[in-house]
């Protein structure tokens, strides 16, 4: 939706975090496969493969609020693709919470957005 925006290096970065996350239960569902090949399409990576980048490294690659809001907004919809949020996704993502600096609040609202738009998804396919 809004990875067109992330300078170069911050796509490569991007596709490194969200396979981890989708990856960090052992299963990576056929939901998420669906979204990581979104991704890799809007990101104009069809070809790319991940290199194993170290979480630390990978988040410093986001400098401005902007590129923190649309990572964390994408990684929302990575994590719901298969409706269920894992101990382990849970853990990246308050990783990300913590080293992105964001309020309770603002990071509920994120999630909530994710939610809301999840759900009408759902509805519209039904």
């Amino acid at each position: 939706m809004f990875l067109e925006e992330l300078q170069p290096e911050e796509k490569t970065a991007f596709l490194e975090l969200a396979v981890m996350i989708a990856s960090s239960d052992g299963n990576v569902s056929i939901f998420e496969t669906t979204v990581l090949n979104k991704y890799q399409k809007e990101l104009e990576l069809e070809d790319y493969k991940p290199t194993g980048m170290a979480v630390g490294e990978i988040l410093k690659t986001f400098k401005s609020e902007r590129s923190k809001n649309i990572v964390l907004t994408e990684l929302f919809q990575l994590i719901y693709a298969d409706g269920v949020f894992q101990d382990e996704e849970g853990e990246f993502v308050r990783l990300i919470k913590e080293h992105f600096g964001f309020e309770e609040d603002e990071f509920n609202s994120f999630k909530d957005w994710i939610e809301k738009i999840r759900e009408l998804s759902l509805t519209k396919e039904k």
